[in-house]
């Protein structure tokens, strides 16, 4: 096994990362634990999304990915496994792997259902004892039931109407840039090569695409599809959430992409 992933919105000012990291490692001693992000929005299962499809692919096959995202959001939670792509998932059964993966990842394994006697504590130290099992032992191996994954309409979703690409924000990142939930191929299916306009906040505008920030002067604003494929607005050697105003979802950016 390669190591173990963590992402997680539970943020840094408690100690939950901690117990989590504390619980797999008592199964796993020896075996890396990395951190993509533990400062996820809460319930805010695209920006979830984005940075899962975004991180797993950069680490070897067989690493296991352990999904702290929205626990108990169902009534009955669960721990899952799915293997994609040679890479092992663990998280619970709330939609959010298909929704990073493509809707086309349906099959898992039921590895644990929690009852109300159950705790989080509970739930990580069944997820160690399924990761320690994957040191020599196939998913198909461990005697799991066969399980499909809940797939959950994504509500944060690029929409095209009539010319029109309705977009919001998933993710800003260190340097403020600010993702957009639209992919270079939802782009060139929706626009072919139509003149556009992104326009946000009522009155930004921006007419092009850009390959990198130095394609505009400092301080000047920007879009350019960064290396997960997603669209962002940017500012050359600046911050374009704090200078625009733009947050995360929020129906106030009131971002759209027009094609003429």
């Amino acid at each position: 096994m390669a190591c173990i992933t963590l992402l997680s919105d539970f943020g840094l000012q408690e100690a939950s990362v901690a117990i989590a990291k504390g619980i797999l490692m008592q199964h796993l001693p020896a075996t890396p634990i990395i951190d993509i992000s533990h400062e996820i929005q809460p319930f805010n299962t695209g920006q979830a999304a984005y940075l899962l499809a975004s991180a797993y692919p950069g680490f070897p096959q067989g690493t296991v990915h352990v999904l702290l995202f929205d626990l108990f959001s169902e009534v009955t939670p669960r721990l899952v496994l799915c293997e994609y792509s040679g890479h092992y998932f663990l998280t619970p059964d709330n939609g959010l792997l298909p929704l990073a993966l493509g809707a086309e990842v349906k099959d898992a394994l039921l590895c644990f259902e929690l009852t109300n006697e159950h705790t989080f504590p509970d739930w990580l130290h069944e997820a160690g004892k399924v990761i320690y099992s994957l040191q020599s032992k196939k998913p198909e191996g461990l005697g799991l039931s066969p399980l499909q994954l809940k797939i959950t309409q994504d509500k944060g979703a690029a929409r095209f109407e009539a010319g029109v690409i309705m977009c919001e924000a998933i993710h800003i990142d260190h340097y403020e840039n600010v993702v957009l939930n639209l992919t270079r191929r939802q782009f060139e299916q929706w626009g072919g090569n139509r003149p556009f306009r992104l326009v946000f906040v009522g009155m930004e505008e921006i007419e092009a695409i850009s390959n990198s920030y130095a394609d505009v002067r400092e301080g000047f604003k920007l879009c350019r599809f960064n290396s997960t494929g997603y669209l962002e607005i940017c500012v050359n050697r600046g911050k374009a959430a704090s200078l625009f105003g733009l947050r995360l979802g929020g129906k106030q950016n009131d971002i759209k992409m027009i094609f003429e």
